[in-house]
């Protein structure tokens, strides 16, 4: 679905999402967050790597001995390595739990871009909506001032009482505080904008032709459950959570570590011109353990997991019904905004007739100043009865559109590039530290700054 091009003279809609898109610090909020989980895979890759660490210690001891004090001393240097080789699974799982989480956090920002898009689209229909309101309401305090005046003139003919003027001069400042309060209305509307895009709304373009939609509700319903990154993210969480079962399972397996070291340790003499004691070391070994008793612990941690992975399922089965709870709304406001709108023009179309009889009648003195007034605050309360139903209508499918999934970048065609989150896990998921991966990882960075 295009939202139409870009406009040299007004901005449109997609203007507007691509600005909010563009500004959005949520949106990098959670992207720093995505990149964190993506380290998390990182980290559990490097369980099965070697450790290799250096140990140097210098260790200075007196005693008192028959011949009373001495002092010795000592310098050693050391270097290990220890490696996982076996440990029936429980890494393994580890890592498959975390890119689980990765996936669930990449749905978590398509969920963002929904909320940011979807809030540029109220800002933007809040600001044409106000701004028509404005409009109306300018035009009710011009009529209304040449109703006053012409009040004036029956008045001044001795054609009606102080009576009606005065209902005049009411009906003007009731309109004219109409007025002040529909221009607050879009300061608001203004300053919600420039916090969803980051700059003032300037002349805004109309609508695009509003979205199509499925051919039914259940339809809907199914593009949601399918399409919707809540849904995805509790499903990834869900995953997750029962690979975790499986590692509290996995805990109480052995697991069998290599080690190597070597080390070098030097020992002056006490006495004069005696040799000094060096001595190397090397080891090499394997090592095979098992928690036999834990205190509990390793039972209690399993039993968590469980509860942890039914809560999941739960979240899942919660969002679920949640998200064809919006679909549902969403589609019974676009049906009421659709009958509103066809009644509200029935009203307008006798509202202007009725107002127009009026003030004729008016004019040969079968109606009075009260009579006309009222008929005029008819027509204008069905007007910006219409304004309203109409914002509401193309807001309703845009809400549609985020209740089934599809108010993203790429599903509106906004012809922006977007942030590929498969750049950064590529860079950092096999836990680089040679100096051509590190290179490429500091490419990615600089692209991700420049985004």
């Amino acid at each position: 679905m295009a939202l139409g091009g870009q406009s040299a003279m007004a901005e449109s809609l997609a203007d507007t999402m691509v600005a909010a898109y563009r500004h959005s610090a949520l949106i990098e909020q959670n992207r720093a967050v995505l990149r964190a989980a993506d380290e998390d895979v990182a980290i559990a890759i490097s369980a099965l790597r070697p450790v290799v660490q250096w140990t140097a210690s210098h260790t200075v001891q007196r005693a008192e001995g028959l011949t009373g004090y001495t002092t010795s001393r000592s310098t050693s240097l050391q270097i290990g390595a220890e490696m996982t080789l076996y440990d029936w699974g429980r890494s393994q799982l580890a890592i498959d739990a975390v890119k689980e989480q990765v996936l669930a956090a990449r749905q978590g920002l398509v969920a963002v871009e929904q909320d940011i898009l979807l809030a540029a689209t109220v800002a933007f229909f809040d600001i044409r909506q106000a701004s028509e309101r404005v409009a109306l309401q300018q035009n009710s305090v011009e009529v209304l001032t040449r109703e006053r005046q012409a009040a004036q003139d029956r008045f001044d003919v001795g054609e009606i009482t102080v009576t009606d003027v005065a209902l005049a001069d009411a009906q003007l400042a009731q309109t004219q505080a109409g007025l002040a309060s529909a221009q607050g209305d879009l300061e608001i509307a203004r300053e919600s904008y420039l916090a969803a895009t980051g700059r003032l709304p300037g002349r805004l373009d109309a609508p695009p032709p509003l979205p199509r939609l499925p051919a039914s509700v259940d339809e809907a319903r199914a593009i949601g459950q399918r399409n919707h990154p809540l849904i995805a993210q509790a499903q990834r969480r869900a995953a997750a959570a029962e690979l975790g079962v499986a590692a509290a399972a996995a805990e109480r397996n052995p697991r069998l570590t290599g080690n190597i070291g070597a080390g070098i340790t030097r020992s002056p003499q006490a006495t004069l011109g005696g040799a000094d004691d060096t001595r190397d070391s090397a080891s090499v070994g394997l090592t095979m353990s098992q928690t036999i008793y834990s205190g509990g612990r390793l039972p209690a941690q399993h039993r968590q997991a469980m509860a942890q992975r039914d809560q999941a399922r739960s979240v899942l089965l919660n969002v679920s019904r949640q998200i064809s709870q919006q679909v549902g709304e969403s589609w019974a406001n676009i049906a009421v905004a659709r009958a509103q709108i066809s009644a509200i023009d029935e009203q307008i179309a006798a509202a202007q007739q009725a107002y127009n009889g009026v003030r004729e009648e008016a004019a040969l003195g079968a109606r009075t100043t009260l009579d006309v007034l009222d008929a005029e605050q008819s027509l204008l309360e069905a007007r910006a009865d219409k304004i309203t139903a109409e914002a509401q209508l193309q807001l309703a499918h845009y809400q549609l559109l985020a209740a089934m999934g599809r108010l993203t970048v790429e599903h509106l065609n906004l012809g922006i590039p977007t942030y590929d989150p498969s750049q950064y896990y590529n860079a950092v998921r096999d836990a680089p530290y040679t100096s051509k991966q590190g290179e490429s990882l500091d490419r990615v960075l600089r692209a991700i700054g420049r985004d």
